[in-house]
């Protein structure tokens, strides 16, 4: 006879088999996503008519995707945003090498990297991430007929990964990036998490922890793969970048005095870098600063701020190439970097970098880039997107921590006291990338097994 416990989990186990089946997980994902689109629609209000964002590509958002006719099979690459299509660019060259039978069709999620990947594959390659409900992903799925989806870093999604799936597409992540709290907050989930990790065709993943923790959320073992990142391949190894010393006589940037560019600051960070120029200044410390947000739309907001506190704003818009500045720089500047493309070149002409969105949580920005460039670097705490890299220059001695503006002023002030250490440790940092570069090849070498298997499968 059943015992009485037995008995009254039955119903439980019913509603639990019920609840996990793919076809009620189906219409919970689209619940889900409905009411997170009318809790968002606010927002979305807000960036359009204020920021002047997310205005275009709602047709292709909603399905209507519009690609050259397809020749061959077909790899699509999805990057969201300006770091994840930097990143894919020299997946993207190898591929077309590789596999010149294959045509790539390239998407995005946001502004910045929609307009980076029409610069560097032309518009007609570039459409906009459709939204994950089910219809609009199979309408996508439809029009492009991809043989392989490649997922930058994580971007996975629950209807694009199990439609994909049920069509025989295979769907790769590469540049696997997967932070300890991501990981957490997926696995709260449950079982819809890992049914979507459950069906990924390869994962090639940064490091050991990283691919734990795909392996954690139901990705099988023996389809993940430690590769390194393919941020360091697209890192440039040298000392100069072309355009900087017009962008040097355009704001009166001196080659005698230091120069100080914080680049990528996200909100909440240039008030913590004014107070560290301040207390620089006040020490007699002589140097320039220059300041790039990351985000356009928060360029006025920044020239108010330095404004604000009691310096003059030098603005890039408002000395371009060609008008040489009429008197040099002092030290109640600061320059503002209020132009998109252009970060490098300030790069290149600095002494000594801070890489912002680290100083608060924001997951901080690309370390390597800087590093390539042979700078000495100074980063916050909060690197948990570049964790690796961070931990990569740290052994070496290539990059310094600072949480705040006090600690800010002392690091700088150390790499402007002494010329001579700051330059060993850019040399450090130049050869850090250099030992690291290499995933690419590996990565595409998987991608190509891949898709050779989807073939021998059809």
């Amino acid at each position: 006879m059943a015992s009485s416990r037995s008995v009254h989990r039955r119903p439980v186990v019913a509603l639990r088999r019920l609840v996990y089946h793919p076809r009620v997980m189906r219409w919970i994902a689209n619940l889900v996503y409905f009411f997170a689109a009318i809790v968002y629609t606010p927002v979305l209000a807000y960036q359009i008519v204020r920021q002047g964002k997310n205005r275009r590509g709602w047709r292709e958002r909603f399905g209507h995707v519009d690609v050259p006719p397809r020749e061959g099979r077909r790899i699509w690459v999805h990057a969201v945003s300006l770091g994840e299509v930097n990143a894919a660019r020299t997946l993207i060259e190898s591929l077309e090498r590789t596999l010149p039978d294959c045509d790539i069709v390239i998407s995005s999620t946001t502004d910045t990297g929609y307009a980076r990947a029409c610069a560097l594959y032309g518009q007609k390659r570039v459409f906009r991430y459709p939204l994950d409900f089910s219809w609009i992903v199979a309408r996508a799925l439809r029009r492009i007929e991809p043989a392989m989806l490649v997922l930058v870093e994580l971007e996975v999604w629950y209807n694009a990964v199990r439609l994909a799936n049920q069509r025989g597409v295979r769907v790769a992540v590469v540049n696997g990036r997967l932070t300890e709290r991501s990981a957490a907050r997926l696995g709260r989930l449950g079982p819809l998490s890992r049914s979507m990790f459950a069906k990924l065709s390869w994962v090639c993943a940064q490091d050991q922890a990283i691919a734990a923790r795909f392996e954690t959320l139901g990705v099988q073992a023996a389809r993940v793969q430690i590769t390194g990142s393919m941020k360091w391949d697209t890192a440039t190894v040298t000392t100069h970048v072309e355009g900087a010393d017009q962008l040097a006589g355009a704001l009166g940037i001196e080659s005698g005095r230091p120069l100080w560019v914080c680049g990528s600051t996200g909100p909440g960070e240039e008030t913590i870098v004014l107070d560290a120029y301040r207390r620089l200044m006040t020490e007699g410390v002589d140097l320039t600063l220059a300041i790039i947000p990351r985000k356009p739309e928060r360029f006025d907001e920044v020239a108010r701020l330095i404004e604000h506190q009691s310096f003059r704003c030098v603005r890039r818009t408002n000395r371009p190439d060609g008008s040489p500045a009429s008197a040099p720089l002092n030290g109640s500047d600061v320059i503002l970097g209020d132009t998109m493309g252009e970060l490098r070149k300030f790069y290149s002409l600095a002494d000594v970098v801070f890489v912002g969105r680290s100083l608060v949580p924001m997951g901080g920005s690309d370390p390597m880039e800087v590093a390539a460039l042979g700078k000495a670097i100074i980063a916050g705490p909060h690197l948990d997107n570049f964790a690796v890299a961070a931990g990569a220059l740290r052994d070496r001695e290539a990059l310094r921590i600072a949480s705040d503006a006090a600690e800010l002023a002392t690091h700088v002030r150390a790499v402007v006291a002494d010329p001579s250490a700051a330059l060993v440790a850019g040399d450090a940092a130049r050869q850090v990338v250099t030992d690291h570069q290499g995933a690419t090849e590996v990565t595409v070498d998987a991608l190509a097994r891949l898709l050779a298997s989807e073939r021998a499968r059809v």
